[in-house]
């Protein structure tokens, strides 16, 4: 196992990201690209769930996308979403969509789905309804947006709140928005991982629930996160440079300015969806629906 300059065992620091777990362990089956305007771009590649054992990560792609920060007034904002939505849409089939906004809007630094799937826009509706009445409106992909809540709010998983709408909804693929984990405190906030292996609901926050993927809801599943926390033993073992004790308590940190953090980064992943579903709008379009 990869050790780092201080001794840590990198390899058991709690983290969602690809791109944190493949550091120093690119081999046979694991490739690595690099791109990247705005955001500095690292794609991993998974060839066969074996492969990807090692790390922890199942077969399929990860596209991880840091930059500096997230923010609606950044001069970079506008083409932040953009190149976002350039990558998404490498993992979109064609037809309809349903996204789902996954986490407790409730928790803030679990909040990150929900706040993503109230400014996406749903247009499956519209086609039906009005088509019509606004030519324009036929040209638009259908989409549908859920975001139920968690099982503690609801007493349904959300993995079966999702495939009941699903299987109404029958689109070719799903993007579930989730909030993750990371191990490197600059990460927080100013990283989106994309991802056609699925996630487990909740998994940012130690609280893995049934998993979304294709083998559990039928149709491709692209999943969508940006960490919002970070453990403490991580934290404490990259201060220190040795192990924390299992025994010692740990807990999920979150940054002291997290419910901007989660305004900037859910108003860059909308934007993102939007925009990749919906071509033919332009940004300021896309801009006035969404505010």
């Amino acid at each position: 196992m990869h050790k780092t300059r201080k001794g840590i065992d990198k390899m058991n620091a709690r983290t969602d990201l690809a791109l944190e777990s493949a550091e120093n362990h690119i081999s046979n089956g694991i490739e690595k690209r690099e791109r990247g305007e705005v955001f500095s771009i690292t794609e991993i590649i998974i060839a066969d769930d074996k492969s990807g054992e090692p790390i922890g990560k199942r077969k399929g792609r990860y596209v991880t996308l840091e930059g500096r920060s997230f923010g609606m007034f950044s001069t970079d904002f506008r083409e932040m979403c953009k190149e976002f939505a350039d990558e998404l849409s490498g993992f979109l089939t064609s037809g309809t969509v349903l996204v789902a906004g996954l986490g407790n809007s409730s928790i803030t630094p679990d909040a990150l789905g929900p706040m993503t799937a109230s400014k996406v826009l749903a247009t499956r509706h519209l086609r039906q309804e009005y088509s019509d009445e606004a030519e324009f409106l036929s040209d638009l992909r259908p989409v549908s947006v859920i975001s139920g809540g968690v099982l503690g709010q609801t007493g349904i998983e959300t993995a079966e709140l999702i495939k009941a709408a699903a299987q109404k909804v029958e689109p070719e693929c799903i993007i579930a928005v989730d909030a993750l984990a990371c191990r490197s405190i600059e990460r927080l906030g100013r990283t989106i991982q994309l991802s056609d292996s699925g996630i487990s609901p909740g998994s940012g926050v130690q609280n893995s629930r049934k998993e979304l993927s294709k083998s559990t809801l039928g149709v491709p599943v692209i999943a969508v996160g940006v960490p919002t926390v970070v453990d403490m033993h991580t934290i404490a073992d990259e201060l220190t440079g040795s192990r924390t004790p299992e025994k010692l308590p740990n807990m999920m940190v979150a940054p002291r300015d997290v419910d901007r953090l989660m305004q900037r980064a859910s108003s860059v992943i909308s934007a993102g969806i939007n925009m990749a579903l919906q071509p033919q709008l332009s940004f300021e379009e896309i801009e006035d629906i969404m505010w």
